[in-house]
């Protein structure tokens, strides 16, 4: 009974070390938890809100305070705000936080009564992955907990007291962890410019099957006339059926391939034109802004 209550208070206490940095976020479309990165900037996740209007930071000290975007990521969840008002201070990111399947986690949220908590067991760790959307996560983490919706956006933290990410829902309601890593990666990008930079082949392309070929290829179905394939010769009808002497990947890992260490670099693209083989080279460029 004696550990039990322990145990108790130290899960109580480690709930606690973060909680004054953990922000309730609610705006006209959606509602999640957010947490002070730096200065007047706060860390949530992007998925919940379509946008910024309406949008207030609740923090553990009563306030409300507007909140403004300063940039998403959709392909990392990762999303940027600025608050015009003082913030407690920064939770400190711990990318080097070493974590087995097993050891025990929370997750930390904040709604508009008071701090959220969740425990739980490192199901799943893993090496990096690429997200539907072709967004670059530094390691695979997942924590064995049904995640409060209100609690997406809000910090995942060891046994140690280390904040090694952020939360974000994943299938079934299971928290997914984007790792302290990526969020510091992608928050600065953000911070910078607003955004994160992709790669552009300025194409849209079609999977077809191509005759005499085992592997499928992409027919370029339209051509930005200011993009990265037309400055490359390449037109609407062309079949483009390898990359980089390779066979093209499937739709879902060619465009995992355009990330942002991806802008610049030239691509040698084969192509098929009227059946006939042909080879261009394609310098990458960066994806417009949406």
């Amino acid at each position: 009974m004696t550990n039990l209550l322990q145990l108790s208070r130290d899960l109580a206490a480690l709930a606690a070390l973060h909680a004054g940095s953990v922000v309730s976020l609610r705006g006209r479309t959606g509602a999640a938890s957010g947490f002070v990165w730096r200065d007047g900037l706060l860390v949530t996740a992007d998925e919940p809100f379509d946008t910024d209007e309406g949008l207030h930071a609740n923090f553990a000290d009563g306030r409300a305070v507007p909140a403004r975007l300063v940039g998403f990521d959709p392909s990392t969840d990762v999303a940027l705000l600025r608050v015009d008002a003082p913030t407690p201070p920064p939770v400190p990111l711990d990318a080097a936080a070493p974590l087995a399947v097993g050891e025990l986690a929370l997750a930390l949220g904040r709604t508009g009564d008071g701090p959220l908590a969740a425990m739980g067991v490192v199901a799943a760790a893993g090496p990096g992955w690429r997200s539907m959307r072709g967004g670059r996560i530094d390691a695979l983490l997942r924590l064995d907990l049904r995640l409060d919706p209100l609690g997406e956006g809000g910090l995942a933290v060891d046994a140690a007291g280390r904040a090694f990410g952020m939360t974000v829902l994943g299938p079934r309601r299971r928290a997914l962890v984007i790792p302290a890593a990526t969020v510091e990666r992608v928050a600065a990008q953000l911070l910078a410019r607003g955004r994160v930079a992709r790669g552009y082949l300025g194409l849209g392309l079609q999977p077809v099957r191509v005759d005499g070929r085992e592997e499928r290829g992409f027919l370029v179905a339209s051509v930005d006339p200011d993009g990265p394939g037309r400055a490359a010769g390449l037109a609407q009808g062309d079949v483009l059926v390898g990359w980089d002497g390779e066979p093209l990947p499937k739709l879902r890992a060619l465009l995992a391939r355009l990330d942002p260490d991806s802008v610049g670099r030239e691509v040698r693209l084969a192509a098929l034109r009227g059946g006939e083989p042909r080879e261009v080279r394609l310098v990458i460029g960066e994806r417009p802004a949406e």
